[in-house]
């Protein structure tokens, strides 16, 4: 009789974002015979106003549990402070004692309560949706229990001695969305041979709900406007602020009526809305607010932009070159393997809008061209990125972990 794996899935994100996309895809094709999936989440966030990641979940049948979290307490507080004034020569020890206060107070006491649900659950493999840093409690949870871990890593980002450390002792496998965040945290110290790439992937037969026709008129946009946009969460890295940057210079550069599209919500919002009317172009943005249909909105667009100073293999860029979209993207980890330069879009310099605006400009003078890098974008993602591919590499690796 064939054995049915209990696998624990840790994710500690606060918000919707492309690795919620990602698990979600993950749990509706992976073989249910074959593993029994529980999540544990620290936040029940919302899918814009029509649902939370707790009823997402148990639509597909898996057993969702919530852990709050506690709000750091007065003396934490403090004493975070007190750290950063006594070690205000030295970002490094500044963060190291920030760390550490982080792991007795908040880390530990979290790894304790994972490591009781994963022992009464009688869980086989634990499975984590963010990153080392991010997850730390989950490593420890794993060292606690002696049971295997795996790391989802969605993005590069640095880590600290302690957590090179623990990941390369205990973290059974990392599976690496790209080759670029792979060769980042090898770049650090992490054990190349732990490490396992798996790009996300997308359904071809993915279609857009509402036309474009109808997405320009909700919107106020003509059928003649060239329509520039992106999709993402509103924070700093996403660098939004450069997109607008960059849709000025072209409005300032071009005879054709331009419109800018934006939609996604985060904390950047006000400040980014306040950015556009200095420029005195704010009429010419639509901020369109998170949509849980962003294809249908990518597919409205002529032009795709992901302006981010750091990204992982982004699923929206995934979705743009489906809609047969040219994209033009910050030649950072994820987009340079997902993107060719001059086949399907641009790659440019991060930090740039003047790059950013150079190439929208000659792809708004070329119809043709963008629609040549479309087709040919389309062709990759179909060819290279199928979810199939997805699952199938997500499932390999957990196998592999699970035979010890």
């Amino acid at each position: 009789m064939k054995k049915t794996y209990n696998i624990l899935i840790l994710d500690t994100g606060k918000e919707w974002g492309g690795g919620t996309n990602s698990l979600l895809e993950l749990l509706k094709r992976i073989d249910k015979s074959k593993y029994n999936f529980t999540v544990v989440f620290y936040y029940n966030y919302n899918k814009g106003n029509e649902s939370n990641i707790q009823k997402e979940i148990e639509k597909l049948g898996v057993k969702f549990i919530l852990l709050p979290q506690k709000s750091q307490t007065i003396f934490v507080k403090i004493l975070k402070e007190v750290s950063r004034v006594l070690f205000f020569y030295s970002k490094k020890i500044r963060k190291i004692i920030i760390f550490w206060i982080d792991y007795f107070c908040k880390i530990k006491p979290n790894a304790t309560r994972i490591a009781k649900i994963m022992q009464d659950l009688q869980i086989d493999l634990l499975y984590m949706n963010n990153q080392p840093s991010s997850n730390f409690e989950g490593i420890i949870a794993s060292k606690i229990t002696g049971i295997p871990a795996l790391q989802h890593s969605r993005i590069e980002t640095r880590l600290n001695c302690f957590e090179i450390k623990a990941t390369n002792l205990w973290l059974k496998k990392m599976i690496c969305n790209s080759y670029g965040v792979k060769d980042a945290f090898v770049k650090q110290g992490i054990d190349a041979k732990k490490c396992v790439v798996v790009h996300n992937g997308i359904d071809p037969e993915t279609k857009p709900s509402i036309s474009p026709i109808e997405i320009r008129k909700k919107l106020g946009i003509s059928e003649n406007d060239i329509l520039i946009g992106t999709v993402g969460s509103l924070i700093k890295r996403k660098r939004i602020i450069d997109l607008i940057e960059a849709f000025y210079i072209v409005t300032n550069h071009t005879k054709n009526s331009v419109k800018c599209i934006i939609v996604g919500d985060g904390p950047e919002k006000d400040s980014l809305l306040k950015y556009a009317k200095t420029k005195k172009i704010h009429d010419k943005i639509v901020f369109a607010g998170f949509q849980s249909d962003a294809i249908s909105y990518i597919n409205a667009m002529d032009i795709f932009v992901l302006s981010s100073e750091r990204e992982g293999f982004s699923k929206v860029t995934l979705e743009a070159m489906l809609m047969g979209k040219p994209v033009v993207a910050s030649n950072v980890i994820g987009p340079a393997e997902l993107v060719i330069d001059g086949e399907t879009g641009f790659l440019v310099m991060a930090k740039n809008p003047e790059a950013l605006a150079e190439k929208i400009l000659l792809l708004i003078k070329n119809p043709e061209l963008r629609k040549q890098m479309g087709e040919k974008g389309r062709e990759r993602v179909i060819k290279y990125f199928s979810i199939e591919h997805y699952v199938k590499g997500v499932e390999n690796v957990f196998e592999e972990a699970l035979k010890g």
